[in-house]
């Protein structure tokens, strides 16, 4: 009984480890979306909820992406310098969010995410 207990908590860890991850980004520019998708890719068969969560990581990644760009190129007309801050403070905020939510075995949710996995 005490295993299974463990295997849960050792899980949550996981998976809040994948959503703080993202935050690599800030430190390599790139990581945030590679060590999630590592992740993902290594442990969704070992970790329930790991696919669902690794799925709704790797398409906030993806879109915050384009919406970087968007940001980037709209700083032209000087609204951009608002979009891109935005992106930027949410890319810190919601992993944070998220991980506490998975660590606590709560739902987690990605607002303003495409789907490009489903």
């Amino acid at each position: 009984m005490m295993e299974v207990i463990t295997e849960k908590k050792q899980d949550r860890q996981m998976l809040m480890i994948l959503h703080l991850s993202q935050l690599l980004n800030f430190v390599s520019g790139f990581g945030g979306f590679v060590v999630p998708l590592i992740l993902w890719q290594l442990k969704k068969e070992e970790i329930e909820q790991m696919d669902a969560q690794g799925k709704e990581v790797i398409n906030f990644q993806i879109s915050f992406f384009i919406y970087s760009i968007i940001g980037a190129i709209l700083m032209l007309v000087f609204i951009g310098f608002f979009i891109f801050g935005a992106v930027c403070l949410l890319a810190i905020i919601f992993p944070i969010i998220n991980a506490i939510k998975a660590s606590n075995g709560e739902p987690v949710n990605y607002p303003l995410t495409i789907k490009f996995f489903q």
